[in-house]
């Protein structure tokens, strides 16, 4: 499909005007295209659901979350990578976001990168990308040549493959495992996919890592448990963590870390089944460090 045939570069019937109405109007126009994001978003539940499912599993094994994009698709990849890392606790080497033309992309566009195809390919391959890895092509258009290589080279490696587009029938999607196609309509600047577009990928990359993270045990109930205190105001929060999945005084709570070596999860699995240290490290093992698992069979 012709770039200019793209739903996203079609101009928008309800911001015709907008250079000229109040700055209150605009805000309004913008707003209520907004709202269709997440309806949007919505209709690819499916497709999400077994991305981070597949994505999850190989993350389990080892592998990793690897984001490759172009422009505002890239940094937003980019972005997602590196915010899992305190966010989560997480290696820095775990999730990896390759953004066309490099690092500097980030800041200055790198003409012509985007449409190389070969490109892609050999940002992965200096990864070593392996069968165990998972990789996230980004693309608003759906059509981005840099994308399309890397997802092809992932596929020759065994790598599971998910792409993101906000268009249907994407060319992304031809070549992954699993294709999500969130069509959030004309951009209310007409091609400016920072908007709309941008949006519904950031709301699609949240929910994919976001959901491989609770996979992984990193959240018990709906709390981010895996933190490391590694001073006072952090050991204070462990303490508050605990306290508010284990129904523990704040005392109490601070007296599991501390016999849990400020371990957390540990900490919270010693309240939760009533065992010793020992015990409950070894629980722990069997459930591959889930806490919300040990405690559902325990």
């Amino acid at each position: 499909m012709a770039i200019k045939e793209l739903t996203t570069e079609q101009r928008n019937p309800a911001s015709m005007h907008i250079d000229t109405v109040s700055t209150a109007e605009m805000v309004k126009i913008m707003n209520e295209e907004d709202k269709k994001v997440a309806i949007a978003v919505g209709t690819q539940d499916a497709q999400i659901a077994k991305a981070i499912d597949g994505a999850a599993e190989r993350y389990k094994k080892g592998g990793r979350l690897v984001y490759i994009g172009a422009g505002t698709s890239g940094r937003l990849g980019v972005l997602d990578a590196a915010e899992l890392v305190p966010t989560y606790g997480i290696k820095s080497e775990r999730a990896i976001g390759l953004i066309a033309g490099g690092q500097g992309a980030m800041y200055k566009a790198v003409e012509g990168a985007e449409d190389d195809t070969d490109l892609g390919a050999k940002d992965l391959k200096k990864l070593n990308l392996n069968e165990k890895d998972t990789v996230l092509g980004i693309a608003a258009s759906g059509r981005t040549p840099y994308v399309i290589g890397g997802l092809e080279y992932a596929n020759k490696v065994g790598a599971l493959t998910i792409s993101i587009a906000c268009v249907k029938d994407s060319e992304i999607g031809k070549h992954a495992n699993i294709a999500i196609e969130a069509v959030v309509g004309p951009e209310i600047v007409t091609g400016s996919t920072r908007m709309k577009a941008g949006t519904a990928q950031k709301m699609i990359l949240n929910m994919i890592s976001t959901g491989v993270m609770i996979r992984q045990g990193k959240v018990f109930e709906n709390v981010m448990i895996d933190v490391l205190p590694t001073n006072s105001k952090l050991v204070d929060r462990a303490g508050r963590i605990i306290s508010a999945v284990t129904a523990a005084t704040q005392e109490q709570a601070l007296e599991a870390l501390k016999k849990a070596d400020n371990d957390v999860p540990l900490a919270i699995t010693m309240i939760k089944t009533k065992t010793d240290k020992a015990a409950a490290q070894k629980l722990l093992e069997q459930y591959n460090g889930n806490v919300s698992e040990v405690i559902k069979n325990n």
